[in-house]
Parts: structure tokens; C-alpha cells; sequence
């Protein structure tokens, strides 16, 4: 994708009670934070520790292991994350959640969004923002023109329509990503219909969103990210003037 950022900054972290250290984010700075799954040194173990009791019985509830695990992996880590900007205890925040589930912090010291695919966690924190993230595993096998035809706008599903397959595969997953980060970000979610807007498609060209109801599409920033061939990535964030930090985290 030329149309995306590259340039991931490697910086670890430490489990600990209170960081000695704090993360710091400029007015207008929204720092990305990737981490691939199976690479981190924290036991699960010692981040279910940190989880509140609602946490750890949601986790409880998952029917297969691997979806447990991966819910206390990236809510953990969440936490361990968040504490460097707080500096808070990790097991001490507390979140609260919008109409539609959104979560946030209480108090709200920074704004976050959180989104996983099989191998890979993304997070995005910000100041004051209104911010979302997304990242899906590209699937080639994955039926695109029908769930397009179902869920996008029809000019998004006559646009993959005219792509050739090898490209159109891409594109679904570029336009999938770049809404589900839209959605997240207003606090929406899926009460906000996909096809009641509109995003760019092409790989080659910037994220951006064209066209929505009852919201201005000049409100917001959309911003692919480059997370290799197997993923496709998203963020979404209100106010024009964002500038992105891609992070990866070391644990």
C-alpha cells in the first residue's frame, strides 16, 4: 500500500506497579501501538492478575481458550499500556463504557481505541480526540462482492465491482478497515449502518472518507496502516490536523 505509514518505533515496556516512566502525547498526536501475539514475556497469568473482576469474568465466558487468551492478552496489556500514560497502576483503572460500548477511562486521562485480529493488537491513544482503530487478516478465500453488496454503500460495491479479483480482495479489506474504525471512533458501532457512508477503496490512494450522514466528512482524519501483506489496518480520528506515531510494543 503506497498510501499508508510505515516506520514502526520499537519501544518496551515493564509490568510493574507504578511505571517509573510516563508516555507523553502532543495536543494534536495520536501514538499507534502494534503487538503480535506469542511475542510478549508477561504470563498470561500476570496480566489476568491485573484485570477488575468484570474483566476476568468476561473472560471466563469465551467458549474456546484461544479467544479467552487473546481477551486477556489485549485487555491486559491494554491495561499495562494505559499506566504508562496515567501513571496509575495498571489494576487500579477503571473504565466506563458509552451507549454503545465504547469504552473509555474514568476518569478520562486519555482517549484509546483497541481492535485484534488473529496474531496482531492494535491500540491508539490520544488526547481529547475522538478515536478508532481496526486491522482484519486478509482473506482471499472471503466471499467480498457479496458481503459488500449487503453492507456498503452502492457506490462502494459498484467501485469492487470494476476491480480485477487480486486487486478487489484488497480493497474490500482496505474499505472494511477504514469503516469499522469510522464507527468506532464516533462511538457508533454498528448502530451506524456501513452504508450510510462512504470511504475510498483503492489501495493506491489516501484513506479517506468521502461522504456521511448527519456528520461532516472534513471532521476527520482516516489513515491506513502498514501492517504487512497478511493485514489490512486502519485509524480514524477527529480533527484533520492528527499526526500519527507508530509504536510497537515490547514486553
Amino acid at each position: 500500500m503506497v498510501a499508508s505509514l510505515e516506520g514502526w518505533l520499537r519501544c518496551p515496556v515493564i509490568l510493574t506497579e507504578y511505571p517509573d516512566q510516563r508516555f507523553t502525547l502532543a495536543e494534536n498526536e495520536v501514538q499507534v501501538w502494534r503487538v503480535f501475539e506469542g511475542q510478549q514475556t508477561f504470563p498470561l497469568e500476570r496480566l489476568q492478575a491485573i484485570l477488575s473482576l468484570e474483566e476476568r469474568e468476561r473472560a471466563a465466558k469465551f467458549r474456546f481458550e484461544t479467544d479467552r487468551d487473546r481477551f486477556i492478552l489485549a485487555r491486559g496489556l491494554l491495561r499495562v499500556l494505559l499506566s504508562y500514560y496515567t501513571g496509575q497502576a495498571a489494576a487500579d483503572l477503571c473504565f466506563r463504557y458509552g451507549e454503545f460500548g465504547k469504552p473509555e477511562l474514568e476518569p478520562p486521562a486519555v482517549c484509546f481505541n483497541v481492535s485484534h485480529s488473529p496474531g496482531l493488537i492494535l491500540y491508539a491513544v490520544t488526547r481529547d480526540r475522538a478515536v478508532g482503530i481496526d486491522v482484519e487478516s486478509i482473506r482471499t478465500d472471503f466471499p467480498d462482492l457479496e458481503i459488500a453488496q449487503k453492507f456498503f454503500a452502492p457506490q462502494e460495491f459498484a467501485m469492487l465491482r470494476q476491480l480485477p479479483p487480486e486487486m478487489r480482495c484488497l480493497a474490500f479489506f482496505w474499505g472494511w478497515t477504514c469503516k469499522e474504525a469510522y464507527i468506532k471512533a464516533t462511538g457508533k458501532g454498528l448502530s451506524l449502518p456501513l452504508n450510510q457512508f462512504t470511504v475510498s477503496l483503492l489501495p493506491t490512494e489516501p484513506a479517506q472518507l468521502l461522504s456521511t450522514v448527519g456528520d461532516s466528512p472534513d471532521r476527520w482524519l482516516l489513515q491506513a496502516l502498514n501492517l504487512g501483506e497478511n493485514y489490512a489496518g486502519a485509524l480514524a480520528v477527529e480533527g484533520r490536523d492528527s499526526q500519527v506515531k507508530l509504536l510497537e510494543l515490547c514486553i
